[in-house]
């Protein structure tokens, strides 16, 4: 007997890929949306568009402009700090709560991971950078079990990518310095609570390149 296969809603597919579109730097901070423009650069409907802008608008992703166009918020001072504060309370414990579940196999998969974050950084390539960065913390944030604080996160990521697209564009790759090696090799160690360090590290000082490109 064949087994149906559930096909993804085309709102669903749509969604995961304008979200994608923000969370990885193709659309810079400031830069004025239309649903016309956006089903015609996606190549989808005017309805999967409009549904796709008014989730990630009640997500705090895109903003409404008065005259109907839509943009990519720009980042302020204010928000930025408040998404520093939230950001190193949650990431860092789901960090840490992931450690101590994983297995060998699962360390292999970050270390490739993490493998793929080195090899964007050395060729320049900032679209796998973003992309491949963003895999790894939530690959890890995967195994802590804890749905409530993975949303917190991602909605988070959701609103800085942008503009951690606009560091990469004015700093350059090979300026970029991650923690996830020392986070990998404390996870091999067994030591959740380096893990946990070592990625705050890591997230305190993509917020610090996000605040100097607010000071410059």
């Amino acid at each position: 007997m064949n087994r149906m296969v559930a096909k993804r809603p085309e709102h669903e597919t749509i969604y995961g890929r304008v979200k994608e579109m923000i969370l990885f730097g193709e659309f810079v901070p400031g830069q004025p949306l239309t649903i016309h423009g956006l089903a015609e650069k996606i190549d989808t409907g005017i309805t999967p568009a409009r549904e796709a802008i008014r989730r990630l608008t009640a997500e705090g992703a895109l903003a409404t402009l008065e005259n109907r166009r839509i943009e990519v918020p720009a980042m302020t001072a204010d928000h930025l700090d408040q998404i520093e504060l939230v950001r190193m309370t949650v990431e860092p414990e789901l960090a840490r709560l992931a450690a101590a579940k994983l297995k060998a196999e699962d360390i292999q998969e970050l270390e490739r991971l993490d493998s793929l974050i080195n090899e964007a950084i050395m060729t320049g390539d900032v679209r796998s950078y973003l992309e491949a960065n963003y895999r790894f913390h939530f690959a890890l944030y995967h195994y802590a079990d804890a749905t409530l604080l993975q949303a917190v996160a991602a909605g988070l990521w959701l609103r800085v990518g942008p503009s951690l697209r606009v560091i990469c564009g004015r700093f350059g790759t090979d300026k970029l310095v991650d923690h996830h090696r020392e986070a990998t090799t404390a996870m091999r160690a067994g030591d959740p609570d380096a893990v946990s360090r070592a990625m705050a590290e890591d997230i305190r000082q993509g917020i610090a390149f996000v605040r100097q490109t607010l000071d410059n």
